[in-house]
């Protein structure tokens, strides 16, 4: 693959954002990767079946639609689920006293007590009916800084509780953007759960939870499959906004509900918080809402720079010659801003040019192999809520004023205006806006924005009032 493919994937990544926003590109393109483009045919690959399966039926004339505006003679898109590649398996530097998990199967160590990594612990979790666990994806492997402190505490609690020991915050939900540590964090738990043997700690997928279900149903052992979930100690689920399908996601509440009650230990993963999961019922966000809900924010640079260093080190126990000066990981931390994958992209490049080519790493070689990479800052991501706290702020009226039933007009004009904002600045559909505004018709939301566009025309005041209210929103 050249670079020139590179960019061509990087120009298609920009196009299918600008069509589907931010929100949707999130969720379902992020992580796809270019795999390699021949005979007019572009291979790409999804980390998961779910992801593939979904992009195949929603989005793939849309994929292929934009490759061909970038070059004409593709005719054809392949998609795969990825295994990982160039990818060293992480280890402590040589000052760490702790063994890390081998994939080959050499000992693990938790609490003093070694284990084997790769084959028992996961096989047995697999065994339960669990995801697939990744070796690498420990406490020991998880670099921390200002932005996941509170996250990583509260997931090292969980794993550390005996089952005799009162349940401290349930359910524990965890939310980030993607490739900011959730999964690496909830891996964490079920290993060393697990490890320890005082509790059975289950790690599922959204997408495995729907198919255990949906298998469940159709094999009529719905009823096992219930009681299976429900004996487990701790139960961590991944990726909860991929919860697709209202069978399905009444099963989840009624599992939560029944471990929750149970004083049995739920945890949570998400790309958003419990009140932006709109497919949901209102009760599960509520109980979602009703424990311990952690934001792991960005990476910062020095965070960044500290990933790379370890990555580094991980990488050069396996590749002793691979070497990378300290200002070219600055530069990468600098630069490479979004995610920890586009980090440790950054590295396998260059630790493929180093093995392929046995040239030195160079200032010059890494600008050209991570331009990608460098992404535009994305704006901020405006809530409803938000809105209706400025909003409110703005016209001297509560936010419970907005989405009461109230139509005296020092009330009206500020809903109408909350509502005009509310369509503009995020992707919320019609229904759901209205449903935020005290469960109002879709009509009405309409009704509210096209007033205000009308007035925002012929009134300067107004016009000016609402282009504050965008940039305090967005600041």
């Amino acid at each position: 693959m050249t670079s020139i493919d590179q960019e061509s994937w990087s120009r298609v990544k920009g196009r299918l954002r600008a069509e589907v926003g931010d929100d949707v590109y999130s969720s379902w393109f992020a992580r796809m990767d270019l795999e390699g483009l021949a005979d007019a045919t572009v291979r790409l690959s999804v980390p998961t079946r779910f992801l593939k399966s979904w992009i195949q039926s929603h989005y793939s004339e849309r994929v292929l639609a934009a490759w061909r505006a970038e070059q004409a003679t593709v005719d054809r898109i392949e998609l795969s689920v990825r295994s990982g590649v160039l990818r060293p398996l992480p280890v402590k530097p040589a000052a760490a006293q702790t063994a890390l998990p081998q994939r080959d199967g050499r000992d693990l160590r938790f609490n003093g007590e070694t284990r084997l990594a790769g084959a028992p612990l996961s096989s047995a979790h697999e065994a339960l009916g669990g995801s697939p666990l990744d070796p690498r994806l420990t406490f020991e492997t998880f670099v921390l800084g200002r932005s996941n402190t509170l996250a990583h505490a509260a997931a090292k609690q969980v794993a550390a509780a005996r089952r005799s020991d009162p349940v401290m915050f349930n359910p524990l939900y965890i939310h980030a953007g993607v490739g900011l540590g959730k999964t690496h964090l909830l891996q964490s738990i079920t290993w060393a759960g697990n490890a320890s043997g005082e509790r059975k700690v289950l790690y599922l997928t959204a997408e495995k939870f729907m198919y255990g279900f949906v298998s469940a149903l159709r094999s009529q052992t719905a009823l096992a499959f219930k009681e299976a979930l429900r004996g487990i100690d701790v139960l961590v689920i991944d990726d909860l906004q991929f919860l697709q399908g209202k069978s399905t996601q009444a099963e989840f509440c009624h599992t939560l509900n029944a471990l929750i009650d149970a004083g049995r230990q739920v945890v949570i993963a998400s790309d958003r918080p419990p009140s932006d999961l709109e497919s949901l019922d209102d009760r599960v966000r509520s109980r979602l809402a009703g424990g311990l809900v952690v934001e792991m924010s960005s990476l910062g640079e020095e965070l960044r720079l500290e990933i790379l260093k370890f990555r580094m080190a991980a990488a050069r126990q396996y590749h002793p010659g691979f070497d990378v000066p300290l200002p070219i990981l600055a530069y990468i931390a600098k630069t490479v801003t979004h995610n920890g994958r586009d980090l440790e992209g950054a590295l396998n490049r260059l630790l493929a040019h180093s093995k392929l080519t046995g040239q030195p790493v160079t200032m010059e070689l890494a600008e050209r192999e991570i331009r990608d990479l460098i992404r535009p800052q994305e704006p901020k991501r405006v809530k409803i809520e938000d809105i209706q706290r400025v909003v409110a702020r703005q016209y001297n009226v509560s936010r419970a004023d907005l989405l009461s039933s109230r139509r005296t007009a020092n009330v009206v004009r500020p809903r109408q205006v909350a509502m005009y904002l509310a369509k503009t600045l995020t992707l919320r559909s019609l229904p759901e806006i209205g449903r935020r505004f005290g469960g109002r018709d879709h009509t009405t939301v309409l009704h509210a924005v096209r007033k205000i566009e009308n007035l925002v025309g012929n009134d300067t005041s107004l016009a000016e009032e609402i282009e504050l209210l965008k940039r305090q929103l967005q600041d």
